[in-house]
């Protein structure tokens, strides 16, 4: 069953009222054609998404006597936000602090979890989070971590990190992973090494869930999926129950700009896949989201912008020897070096386009350098090929740096001119910032003023990672509907669950919540009874369905006509660094492209680099779909094929 006939099995399972419709009730006069499916595949499990929730949960069901279970990826590949970060763990009374001779109590992490959600979170999920946290990491221990190479402090495995707000005890655990070419993770490594080892466990890559059927008795035990590369639809049926472990929506401007002022403006620092569409999904079978969790989008103050909308962390940190940060409008906003992360992060997010310029000169770059502070600056913006080099904005004084950037001249001077006098008188400035030279650390390593031979600016934004709202669970991991009851057979783990942390998220908690709650869905779909419940509909809220839209991106077929047959070379801006590709031509027809050199990650762009040139050549044109989770990587390769091409008739 084709995409069309698809839409024809929703349209009449909603008039049965089989699945959720909306607020408005469907008209029930209707009957649907007869389903034809290309494919029926049916497991005690489903599971809807191969994240780190996802891949745990296929674990447990399976060490829970799941004797099949079924994990549906759109992607092509595992790991889900795990290819996205470098995976850093975090839990009280572990083994590793026991290695290391600290002592830890879970009540502190339970309370220093709230007290960085600002009091916002669930107290009830973290208690249960913190409970099974121990087993988690012992079981990964088990399972290979042991082995694995930690970056430490004082020779413990068990540290700060500066990156979140503090823990009051050292509880954050940075393995680095073995295969660095292929996974950032610790984590998602072992997990793909653990499920591979089930014989009972299958995976289903590119295939997206659009949505899940009730039955009769109110459960709901079926998802339809469709495969992006046949197009085929497939009806998953499970015995027991689903597991919906699809994600957040950080890859959704569209999405978070609904819920934060700036949203839209933020840098998307994971995968585009994160859409929250998973979110939507569940609300058309009943599930409940609270609106106002919906807007907990925590983000890093220290955006690069690599590429249009999409970024990672790098500041270019020239504050930290004298430089400020101002808005679009030539404003400082907020003590630049102060050591907390949320005020920073939450001041950025109150700025118009959720920008900040960096201003500094010459003088205060080579006092960066002096105090070994750099790092960021020498590996992304002070080279030529480095992804920041691009942004940096130079002038001979302020009123032209200011007209280069498009901020108020007047007031951009009047800005510098009250930061270089509060440096003269050696205090402490309206955001506490301190210039006595008596508070010099890690954060405040020089104090100069704005002046020099050369003046510069580089914008940083707001960056998001991962965000915290989605749809309500009980501690049992069962998808609740509104009026608080569980709704039969439908379980949910991992970042599309909201409301658990709180407004900000705690260091380790967004490797390990997911891996921790998948754990528990895993056991409870196969050790709960299945239920039944009312009959299956839409909750009174549901997420516009236009959040989700895709742009339609599309590549004009490029015209043939005058190709000189040869082999000809390009290259683009690339994620780090250049991509190079060589098209051959031969009978005026795209013969053969290879991607000769790139800095894309591997783990995420594979599958665009094996694929979008084997479709260019088969179609003989660049007009050919990119790959879903690596869209910058197709479109840089068909630039490249572009201006081939492009040289070829030269």
């Amino acid at each position: 069953m084709k995409k069309r006939t698809l839409a024809l099995f929703l349209a009449g399972a909603m008039a049965l009222g089989l699945v959720g419709c909306g607020p408005k009730e469907a008209d029930p006069t209707p009957t649907p054609e007869p389903l034809v499916y290309d494919e029926e595949k049916t497991a005690d499990v489903i599971v809807v998404g191969a994240g780190g929730a996802g891949l745990a949960a296929a674990i447990s069901a399976a060490d829970a006597g799941a004797e099949s279970v079924i994990v549906v990826e759109k992607l092509g590949k595992t790991g889900g936000s795990l290819n996205y970060t470098s995976g850093s763990m975090s839990g009280a009374e572990t083994i590793i602090q026991q290695l290391d001779g600290i002592e830890d109590t879970k009540a502190s992490y339970i309370e220093d979890i709230l007290s960085n959600g600002d009091q916002k979170g669930d107290r009830e999920m973290i208690e249960t989070y913190v409970e099974e946290d121990v087993a988690a990491i012992q079981w990964l221990w088990d399972n290979g971590l042991s082995e694995y190479t930690f970056s430490e402090q004082g020779g413990k495995k068990s540290v700060f990190a500066p990156e979140h707000q503090l823990y009051s005890i050292q509880r954050t655990y940075k393995p680095r992973a073995m295969d660095r070419e292929n996974y950032k993770s610790a984590a998602h490594e072992i997990l793909d090494k653990v499920i591979a080892t089930y014989d009972n466990i299958t995976i289903d890559f590119y295939t997206e869930v659009e949505a899940l059927v009730g039955n009769e008795k109110g459960q709901v035990l079926t998802a339809i999926g469709v495969n992006s590369e046949t197009g085929n639809t497939v009806r998953y049926n499970a015995n027991k129950g689903i597991i919906m472990a699809t994600g957040g929506y950080s890859g959704n401007p569209a999405m978070m700009g609904e819920f934060a002022k700036y949203g839209e403006n933020y840098l998307v620092g994971g995968a585009d896949s994160a859409d929250g569409k998973g979110i939507r999904i569940m609300q058309m079978v009943g599930a409940q989201v609270d609106k106002e969790k919906m807007s907990y989008i925590p983000t890093f103050p220290m955006g690069l912008e690599y590429a249009p909308g999409k970024g990672l962390i790098g500041d270019i940190y020239t504050w930290k020897t004298g430089g400020i940060y101002v808005n679009q409008n030539g404003e400082r906003f907020v003590n630049e070096t102060l050591d907390e992360v949320v005020p920073r992060e939450t001041a950025l997010e109150e700025q118009p386009g959720a920008v900040q310029y960096n201003i500094y000169t010459d003088k205060i770059v080579e006092d960066l350098k002096a105090a070994n502070a750099a790092y960021m600056y020498t590996a992304y913006y002070e080279p030529e090929t480095g992804v920041g080099h691009k942004l940096i904005v130079e002038a001979d004084s302020i009123e032209e740096l200011a007209g280069k950037i498009n901020v108020p001249a007047e007031t951009l001077k009047k800005t510098v001119e009250d930061y270089n006098a509060a440096v003269e008188a050696g205090g402490t400035d309206q955001f506490g910032r301190d210039f006595s030279g008596e508070k010099l650390d890690t954060y405040n390593m020089a104090i100069n003023k704005i002046e020099g031979e050369k003046y510069y600016a580089c914008p940083i934004k707001a960056l998001v990672v991962m965000t915290l709202g989605g749809v309500t669970t009980d501690t049992d991991t069962r998808v609740l509907d509104e009026s608080g009851a569980p709704i039969p057979g439908l379980f949910a783990a991992g970042e599309v669950v909201g409301g658990i942390w709180g407004k900000y998220v705690s260091g380790g908690t967004g490797v390990m919540g997911p891996i921790v709650f998948g754990r528990i869905a895993g056991r409870n779909v196969m050790g709960m009874e299945l239920a039944e419940g009312q009959a299956v509909k839409a909750a009174s809220y549901v997420l516009d369905e236009a959040l989700f839209a895709k742009a339609e991106v599309a590549t004009a077929a490029f015209d043939m006509t005058g190709v000189k047959d040869g082999t000809y070379e390009a290259t683009v801006d690339g994620q780090e660094g250049e991509m190079t590709v060589s098209v051959t031509i031969a009978g005026g027809k795209i013969d053969d492209v290879t991607v000769v050199s790139h800095h894309e990650t591997e783990s995420i762009a594979a599958p665009a680099l094996e694929k979008v040139p084997a479709a260019i050549k088969e179609a003989g044109n660049i007009d050919v779909d990119g790959v879903t989770g690596a869209t910058l990587t197709s479109g840089r390769i068909k630039d490249a094929v572009k201006a081939c091409l492009e040289k070829s008739k030269k």
